[in-house]
Parts: structure tokens; C-alpha cells; sequence
């Protein structure tokens, strides 16, 4: 089973990918799409005295997550999931073969590319994916696993609610420790501290737009003005009155 979404473009040998009668080819020069949770079996083979040689970009969940929150509002994304075949090969369009060609270099030498440049390429690779079948996107940023709700959902629509951590693990399918495990997943800051910012950056959004603080500290989970006032100046350098002003 593929761990994680993968693109993969055969350089040399042959990549054979199998799903029950289902058999596919992949020859040097062709890219092929391995989505996530697809039972198949992969074979590397070499081909007329060719070692297997490829290039693998792999779409971790981290990296998918980074991705959605940049591009969101442009991802055309369907509600309704659509069943996608257990692999795509991609057809050989200008944009596939400019990715790949510029990493052939490192693959031919002993140098490794930098990691800066490695997430560039991922990036490009997802971008490109996208513009041949824009259906992925539903697939592709498909956060939820089995029997557990999604914590950056769950978290984003109910940050005002005065939740403890064991009510939220408790909510989203989770013990504690396996919510703290997997909450360190998506945010580099613990849960009470995202809350706290999260609820500062909608405050900080709705005074610049007109509201009064009196009127939103306390749908926003502050437990009173002052609360509210310190945490912000705290936050901000400057109350929520001076923002206003």
C-alpha cells in the first residue's frame, strides 16, 4: 500500500504496478500519479542492462496541509468525493517534462539537491498534477483519516468555545496523548496557545473592520473585557481601542 501521494518518473529500468488483473508499465520518460491508501503492488525492474533508476516526489500530509492553507481560496474543491483509479499514468505535457528534467542532473551525480530546492520541485510537481486533472484536488486534500474527524476542522470551527484538550481529543475520535501526537502534525504551537492566537487574529480582524470589543470578546471565548484587552495588547503592542483609532 502507498503510504503517502506520490509522483514517480522513470529515468531508466521499468516501474511495473499491479492491482489484482490490473497491470501497468511505466518506461523511462513517463510519469506516473500513486495516490495514498491504494492496495497495489509496485515492482522496480531493470531493462536491457539498465539499472532502475527514478525520481520520486512525495506528498506528505504535512506538505499538503502547508499547500491548502496557502492556496485554498483558488482550489477548485468538490465536496463530493469522487473514486480515483488506483494509479494515473500523466501524459507527457511540457510542464511534466520541465519538473523532471531539471532534477535528471542530480540523479546522474553523486550531489543531492538542497532541500530548499526539493520543496520548490514538490510544489511544482503538485501544481502541475493539478492543472492535467483538477478532480485530484478532493483526493489530495483529504484530511480526515478513518474513524477520526478532522482536528484542523474541528478546531477552526469551535476555537470560541471554552473546550478543555481532553474535550477536544474526546470530540475528534481521539485519546490525549494520540490528539497531542497528531495536533504537533499540523501546528508548531500546543492547542491552548493555538487557541489564543486564533482568537486574537479574528478579534484583530473584526475591530479593523468596525467592531467594538465590547461587542465580540465574548463570543470569541474571552471570559471578560480586561481578559480580552491584555491578551490583545499582548499580542499586538497595542490595545483594542488604539487599533480602532
Amino acid at each position: 500500500m502507498v503510504k503517502d501521494h506520490m509522483l514517480v518518473y522513470v529515468y531508466s529500468g521499468e516501474l511495473l504496478i499491479e492491482s489484482g488483473t490490473n497491470k501497468e508499465v511505466v518506461s523511462p520518460g513517463e510519469c506516473v500519479f500513486l495516490p495514498k491508501n491504494h492496495k497495489v503492488n509496485i515492482a522496480r525492474q531493470s531493462a536491457e542492462d539498465e539499472q532502475f533508476k527514478a525520481i520520486f516526489l512525495v506528498f506528505d500530509r504535512k506538505f499538503l496541509r502547508k499547500f491548502y492553507q496557502e492556496y485554498e481560496k483558488k482550489l477548485p474543491l468538490d465536496k463530493s468525493k469522487e473514486n480515483i483509479p488506483n494509479w494515473l499514468k500523466l501524459p507527457d505535457t511540457m510542464a511534466i517534462k520541465s519538473l523532471f528534467y531539471s532534477l535528471i542532473p542530480f540523479l546522474e551525480s553523486s550531489v543531492k539537491p538542497t532541500e530548499e530546492l526539493m520543496k520548490l520541485k514538490q510544489q511544482e510537481g503538485l501544481i502541475d498534477l493539478l492543472n492535467i486533472d483538477e478532480n485530484l484536488c478532493t483526493t489530495l486534500f483529504d484530511f480526515i483519516e478513518p474513524w477520526k474527524i478532522d482536528i484542523w476542522e474541528f478546531m477552526n470551527d469551535n476555537y470560541m468555545y471554552e473546550l478543555s484538550i481532553s474535550d477536544i481529543a474526546l470530540f475528534t475520535g481521539r485519546s490525549l496523548a494520540a490528539f497531542k501526537r497528531d495536533f504537533q502534525k499540523i501546528s508548531s504551537l500546543p492547542p491552548q496557545k493555538w487557541i489564543m492566537q486564533k482568537r486574537l487574529e479574528v478579534a484583530y480582524q473584526e475591530i479593523k473592520e468596525g467592531q467594538k470589543a465590547s461587542d465580540i470578546y465574548l463570543k470569541l471565548g474571552f471570559k471578560s473585557l480586561s481578559h480580552f484587552s491584555t491578551a490583545f495588547k499582548k499580542q499586538y503592542g497595542s490595545s483594542p481601542q488604539q487599533l480602532a483609532d
